[in-house]
């Protein structure tokens, strides 16, 4: 009888502890839940930070042409203005 009550007692105790185990693991569950919601967050800033690094890239590309194409200008009437001034 003795045995029987102390195998009892062990068995309880090991479930006690299967349901703080368990407890704990539900909380590690949640909080890593909470990192993967806060990395998605993340990833999404990223993405639009991205899209807009983008914009400006192109927004500098055109620009840059448009001061190319001012500047081959500005050349070809120099030297319209030297041959004219040359005359």
């Amino acid at each position: 009888m003795e045995q029987e009550t102390m195998l009892k007692e062990i068995l309880n105790a090991l479930k006690i502890h299967s349901d703080h185990m368990d407890q704990k693991f539900k909380k590690a569950d949640e909080r890593f839940e909470q990192v993967d919601k806060r990395f998605d967050n993340i990833d999404d800033r990223l993405d639009r930070i991205e899209k807009k690094k983008d914009g400006f890239r192109v927004g500098l590309t055109e620009s840059q042409e448009t001061i190319d194409f001012i500047s081959v200008k500005t050349l070809q009437h120099e030297k319209k203005l030297r041959k004219i001034n040359q005359s």
